[in-house]
């Protein structure tokens, strides 16, 4: 039998959830199985699966030892916070109160670990937390400070990361229900019209390669995507144009604007291979540079950014403009 406590990032957890969480390789038949034969009790009680726990409950699970982790359900010291790793990188910080922080991604870096083992923002913020002892990993049965908002490995910019479960939850929330605007910043190659592009996007799981179309398909596997486009500086071929998204789906403003006929400079998956090349662009010239929240519900315990704009200041997606611009001559020779 093993013992939890439940902690503050542990409230309003369902206890299904919460259980498969301190489990390893635990069936789902199995799991359920636990609930029926009461080996899930909460504060001695019969627990159910749709059950919320509540910060200090008393979680008893008579389930195998094999099915927990080797090291037992919850170390008995508290140990210090672990030193920063040498493979992750400073974070920088945009905005931050005690329940969130803004931080900035640079191009090439991760937001979540992978195979790869390479440096990651959601290891990076957890030891940056760590240090000001804010987070301690052995005092928690679950949680792990989250980033709320994905953005791939070539793409900079803004991203929402939560410390505590309670705001990893309602911030997801406000996403779901697009109660919060992101505008970016990129460089197309080719000069697009300025206004809202509406198409129909499909994602190749295997491939992680998403295909644009005009009309949704018979099976209406298809989901309909909106973006704003609106094109700020122009340098010969190139235009340095800001994106909005209604809708905020995989690849959307890589695909969208390839769609259109004017892709994203640097992108090796939906670009023009022959302009990366000649103008030496490796990634793609992509950056969110401004999030904005609108009427958050009170309920929300993130109502308080209500009509907050996050913007990152000097942003390097621009000073790259800048150098296309300087270079008119040479812009003007790559169009042939």
């Amino acid at each position: 039998m093993k013992q939890f406590t439940a902690t503050a990032n542990d409230d309003g957890v369902r206890l299904s959830r919460f259980v498969q969480s301190v489990t390893r390789d635990l069936p789902t038949s199995l799991l359920y199985k636990s609930f029926r034969n009461k080996r899930v009790k909460v504060n001695g009680k019969k627990g159910a699966p749709e059950d919320r726990l509540k910060a200090g409950d008393l979680i008893e699970l008579y389930i195998n030892d094999e099915f927990f982790p080797p090291e037992g359900a919850k170390p008995a010291a508290r140990k210090p916070a672990p030193k920063k790793q040498q493979n992750q990188p400073k974070v920088t910080v945009i905005y931050e109160d005690e329940n969130i922080a803004v931080l900035y991604k640079p191009t090439h870096l991760l937001c979540h670990s992978d195979r790869t083992g390479d440096a990651n923002l959601v290891d990076a913020f957890t030891q940056y937390l760590a240090q000001k002892g804010e987070y301690d990993a052995s005092g928690e049965n679950r949680f792990k400070p989250g980033i709320c908002n994905r953005l791939d490995r070539g793409t900079e910019g803004l991203v929402i990361a939560a410390k505590s479960y309670a705001a990893l939850r309602d911030m997801n929330e406000i996403i779901r229900t697009d109660l919060l605007k992101k505008e970016y910043y990129t460089i197309t190659v080719g000069i697009p019209q300025s206004g809202r592009f509406t198409a129909w996007w499909e994602h190749d799981e295997k491939n992680n390669k998403v295909s644009i179309h005009a009309h949704q398909s018979q099976d209406e596997r298809r989901k309909q995507i909106i973006t704003d486009v609106d094109v700020l500086r122009t340098a010969g071929p190139f235009a340095l144009c800001k994106i909005g998204l209604v809708t905020g789906r995989t690849h959307q403003i890589r695909a969208h604007l390839a769609y259109l006929g004017k892709p994203v400079l640097g992108d090796i998956k939906y670009g023009n291979r022959k302009m990366n090349e000649r103008t030496g662009t490796r990634t793609q010239a992509l950056c969110a540079v401004r999030i904005s929240f609108l009427d958050i519900p009170e309920e929300n315990t993130l109502h308080y950014l209500t009509g907050k704009v996050i913007k990152l200041k000097d942003p390097q997606i621009v000073k790259q403009f800048d150098a296309l611009d300087k270079n008119k001559e040479g812009a003007t020779s790559w169009q042939t």
